[in-house]
């Protein structure tokens, strides 16, 4: 199964105003104020609250993909990514961005914020450090059941 990645827009039921971060944040991955849960047929879906944040987040989703790509080896923009690999980008991306700016949770919305502050624009932060990030995460493996 693949998934689109953030740039390529959303998949046909969802929402327009369905979160980047999705993936990251039903990983329990990442937080957002701005994120609302709401239910489409049986699965769960994230919508931004705001326009501007979700083109924000769209902006930093597309330099994730771009500058993560020779790294994880992901197809061009316009392609398909596999679901695991949209997962690895999206959170350990994430998780490279927290490091980066010293943040204390990983919270999406303020995240973008601190680093347009610090920085100026979401591509002068310190891409090596997220990207090295990206490669290092890992998923968390399946909880085996013991039987009784």
């Amino acid at each position: 199964m693949s998934d689109h990645p953030p740039t390529l827009g959303n998949a046909c039921c969802e929402s327009a105003a369905a979160c980047v971060f999705t993936k990251a944040l039903l990983a329990r991955a990442a937080v957002c104020e701005l994120a609302a849960r709401r239910a489409l047929g049986e699965r769960d879906i994230i919508e931004c609250a705001s326009p501007v944040a979700r083109t924000n987040c769209g902006t930093l989703g597309a330099l994730l993909h771009e500058r993560a790509r020779f790294a994880l080896r992901l197809p061009a923009p316009g392609h398909p990514v596999v679901h695991a690999q949209a997962l690895r980008l999206q959170c350990g991306g994430l998780v490279g961005l927290q490091q980066a700016l010293g943040a204390t949770q990983a919270n999406v919305h303020r995240m973008v914020g601190i680093a347009h502050e610090r920085y100026g624009s979401l591509t002068e932060v310190p891409w090596d450090a997220i990207v090295d990030a990206i490669k290092a995460w890992q998923s968390r493996r399946p909880r085996r059941i013991v039987g009784p």
